[in-house]
């Protein structure tokens, strides 16, 4: 396997390990230092774990692989991101059990077999609208240290 198909699937554990909540396998797939940045800000790897705990549990978020390119160290991926709000998230303490659907991308930069940078987008207002996210006059606030990230 050459090192362009190598990233690749270092990419596919993510996704994995993201859709099996296997938090230990998700965090092996990332350098130490490697930082994650996103819609709301850019965070350390660690601090984003806590984001994707509450996205993953509270939003039963999953993703899916509609395409994936790759080239060098590179590889972006274009998700559908789906889910249900069951539980409280982010300071919103009532879920409404509705779904959502949306599209998301992330870029991955891999040094030595890890990732060590992850950019991502996704539409959060489609998500909003869909789940029924209270309005505010801002984005939601996690809990205090926690840093927005997904």
């Amino acid at each position: 396997m050459n090192s362009v198909e190598k990233n690749k699937a270092i990419v596919e554990t993510y996704v994995s390990a993201m859709n099996e909540r296997d938090f230990t396998k998700l965090r092996a797939v990332f350098h130490d230092d490697a930082r994650i940045e996103g819609v709301t800000g850019a965070a350390p790897v660690d601090e984003a774990m806590i984001v994707w705990r509450a996205l993953t549990g509270s939003l039963n978020m999953t993703l899916k692989v509609e395409g994936m390119v790759a080239e060098g160290d590179i590889v972006v991926v274009r998700f559908t991101e789906s889910g249900r709000w069951t539980a409280p998230f982010l300071g919103m303490t009532e879920p409404t059990g509705k779904s959502f659907e949306l599209v998301a991308i992330e870029w991955f930069e891999l040094r030595d077999g890890l990732i060590s940078r992850r950019w991502g987008v996704r539409d959060a207002a489609s998500q909003a609208r869909q789940v029924g996210f209270p309005q505010a006059a801002g984005p939601a606030k996690p809990a205090v240290g926690v840093k927005v990230v997904a």
